[in-house]
């Protein structure tokens, strides 16, 4: 925490860039802001609200001249710990840089504020024929800018993509409070380094972005929401390397398995059967003369011995039921298993069943149970183990889940950030040299290690 003397200074400085009802400084005021969907909590020294670049930047500046951490945020729904205060500091919320600044039809882009709502994106966007791709399940409360920050994709980039593939350029504040202008507006552009690929997916740790332009993409004719249920994860696993090894690529690919499936039975009006290993949900969308071929497709795709149920959704009741299931399965297991661990790890496609499988054998290893559902279309599999405290078992249940999938040629993080809780385990998928070279940028960007620091990329081990 801030030396009071020190606060005090800070107080006074951050009142000459902002209007005083924009500094929070009471207790009850900064905790509300100290943590996130990961549950975890800390206690910031001051939460700011900024409305402009320039006041960002002062603010960046600020916090170099007295060496302390700023830890950007938007609506805290991510689940990694990432903008936790873990060390004290400012928390500086986005909350009221919310402006859609322009629509560029003609384009194909948007501009907008971090602030912005996904949803509120999506609702302009669709208001000239649009969409901007990534679609988290929190879509109703995440910001533009946490979804820039984590990457956050969500069920459509089996299709077109993460934010990363669908936005053109940002302008954000380093950590040594200049602005910076990078990307295009157009959809081509090789000129200098890939800073905008950079920033999205940094956790806050090299800038903080304060305006993004938007790739959007035309809202399709149609779309046809399907249901596949089969008798064992097995099945349901080789279906999806299946239906992603032919031409017709749906714009969603969900999975569950058998337990996901019994967790959910009493919120769903899916109609699942009781012998139910695993279910897809399918979406494919195009032009309507399309779809019935597309369809079969996907059916002929997604057929082995062990499908149970091929289902079109016929009604729109019957697609929200269906997305009912899906989107209730993260509530339901809070009720289950309060500390559980959610993990999201992606492995190549065709390595899901190797993956399933194994994720089986090490539950029953620990003896900690592990629910699996996520976007398989993309190998992206969120992997939940339900504990009662993470402890020591936890964590070495945690990393066997994580040397599989490394073994697997994957990943530790999809979509959700490393943040505090992955931090440990990222040595292993990166290796030494590539973070030496991480940490150099980290310097560049910001030599007096104040954005969110502690976050994302860990120290280098220590040589003779």
């Amino acid at each position: 925490m801030v030396d009071k003397k020190i606060a005090q200074q800070i107080t006074q400085a951050l009142s000459q860039i902002l209007e005083p009802e924009f500094v929070k400084t009471d207790t009850a005021d900064i905790c509300s802001y100290g943590f996130d969907n990961s549950r975890r909590q800390a206690r910031a020294d001051f939460v700011v609200l900024p409305e402009t670049s320039k006041q960002i930047a002062a603010i960046v500046k600020l916090c170099n001249q007295y060496k302390t951490p700023l830890i950007a945020r938007g609506k805290g729904t991510g689940t990694t710990g990432a903008t936790v205060p873990i060390s004290g500091g400012i928390i500086l919320s986005t909350e009221r840089m919310n402006n859609i600044i322009s629509v560029h039809a003609d384009d194909r882009y948007m501009i907008v504020q971090p602030g912005v709502t996904n949803e509120e994106v999506q609702i302009a966007a669709a208001e000239h024929g649009f969409f901007w791709p990534p679609d988290p399940t929190s879509a109703a409360f995440c910001t533009i800018g946490g979804n820039l920050a984590y990457n956050s994709a969500g069920p459509r980039a089996v299709k077109y993509g993460t934010p990363r593939e669908n936005t053109l350029g940002l302008k954000a504040i380093t950590g040594t409070g200049e602005e910076i202008h990078c990307g295009v507006y157009t959809t081509k552009g090789v000129v200098g380094y890939d800073l905008t690929r950079l920033l999205i997916g940094s956790e806050g740790t090299l800038a903080i972005i304060t305006e993004a332009t938007l790739k959007l993409t035309p809202l399709a004719d149609t779309k046809n929401t399907i249901k596949a249920i089969y008798k064992t994860i097995d099945a349901a696993a080789n279906a999806v390397a299946d239906i992603m090894a032919q031409s017709t690529i749906p714009c969603s690919l969900e999975f569950m398995d058998r337990s996901a499936l019994n967790m959910v039975r009493e919120y769903s009006d899916a109609n699942l059967p009781d012998d139910a290993g695993a279910m897809l949900m399918i979406e494919v969308d195009g032009k309507q003369q399309h779809m019935q071929q597309m369809t079969n497709d996907i059916e002929q795709a997604a057929s082995n011995k062990g499908l149970l149920e091929f289902a079109v959704a016929k009604t729109k009741d019957e697609v929200k039921a269906l997305w009912a299931t899906r989107k209730a399965l993260s509530p339901s297991l809070r009720h289950v298993a309060p500390k559980k661990i959610n993990e999201d790890v992606v492995v190549p496609v065709s390595n899901i069943p190797a993956l399933i499988n194994g994720l089986e054998k090490i539950s029953l290893l620990h003896d900690i149970p592990i629910i699996n559902f996520g976007h398989a279309g993309n190998g992206n599999i969120h992997v939940n183990l339900l504990v009662q405290e993470k402890d020591d078992d936890a964590y070495r249940c945690l990393d066997d889940v994580f040397k599989l999938v490394l073994s697997l040629n994957g990943t530790l993080s999809g979509e959700h950030g490393v943040g505090i809780d992955k931090i440990d385990f990222v040595s292993a998928e990166l290796g030494q040299t590539s973070l030496a070279l991480m940490h150099a940028i980290k310097n560049v960007f910001d030599p007096n290690n104040i954005m969110n620091p502690g976050k994302t990329i860990p120290e280098l081990e220590k040589t003779n």
